[in-house]
């Protein structure tokens, strides 16, 4: 009879130590906790119910431990073989969206190039474009240029200036899509965006973009894209005659 006190006694306390082990959570399917006393031990002493789980997001997308903030970029990390970022969750009003990356966001760089202040300078391989001031600095922007078999290098001016500028597709465009339309009143759908900088006689124009996640890429026809709050800032601070170097 002691004997058998001591072996219960043994069990139980194996039991209660038992239950104080975590349970991994497996990513498909519950644990299979064997039923009956030991199931009622893991549940937290209710029959039948299931272990806790990690905490779930509020919404697709949201933030949980050790989950990234919806919309937060690290370089690189969104790239797909063909340079384009993902869909992003930004929240119920906004949906889904493509993430821009805030390294071509807009600051201020030292310049020490020969360009005389006021000019525009774009570097179409670090896909940044300098607008030169007078104390040794530039404002840089990040900008989205012409892909492959369509960018250009050459001195230009700004001839024309227009704020939500109305879109006439060239006929070298039309030749290559003409599914395009053959003109698109100015606002937030048209591709040129809030504002243009119309360059020379050619067909080249820096302008906006209601893509802001092209920024940083070679998409275009030839011309320079903007987001709209940067080409917005930018065409306040120029004027006709401005010169703009595209290397």
């Amino acid at each position: 009879m002691k004997r058998s006190g001591l072996f219960l006694a043994a069990a139980l306390s194996a039991l209660a130590g038992a239950a104080l082990i975590p349970t991994p959570v497996h990513a498909q399917g519950q644990p299979n906790m064997g039923g009956g006393f030991i199931e009622f031990l893991f549940s937290g002493g209710q029959a039948g119910a299931q272990p806790h789980s990690r905490r779930q997001p509020a919404y697709p997308g949201a933030a949980v431990q050790g989950d990234r903030v919806p919309g937060y970029f690290q370089p690189g990390m969104y790239q797909d073989p063909n340079g384009t970022p993902p869909l992003v969750y930004r929240g119920p009003d906004q949906g889904m969206q493509r993430a821009f990356d805030p390294r071509f966001a807009k600051q201020v760089v030292q310049y020490s190039g020969k360009e005389k202040p006021g000019t525009i300078v774009v570097d179409t391989p670090q896909r940044f474009l300098y607008l030169v001031q007078d104390n040794g600095t530039a404002l840089r922007y990040g900008i989205g240029v012409g892909r492959p078999g369509f960018t250009w290098a050459g001195v230009k001016s700004v001839t024309r200036k227009a704020e939500w500028p109305d879109w006439v597709p060239p006929k070298e465009m039309l030749a290559r899509r003409p599914e395009l339309p053959r003109h698109m009143a100015g606002g937030p759908d048209n591709p040129l965006g809030a504002r243009a900088l119309y360059l020379g006689s050619s067909l080249y124009r820096i302008h906006g973009s209601n893509e802001p996640w092209t920024i940083g890429q070679a998409v275009s026809s030839g011309c320079i894209r903007m987001r709209n709050e940067d080409v917005t800032d930018l065409y306040e601070r120029v004027k006709v005659g401005t010169r703009v170097v595209v290397i």
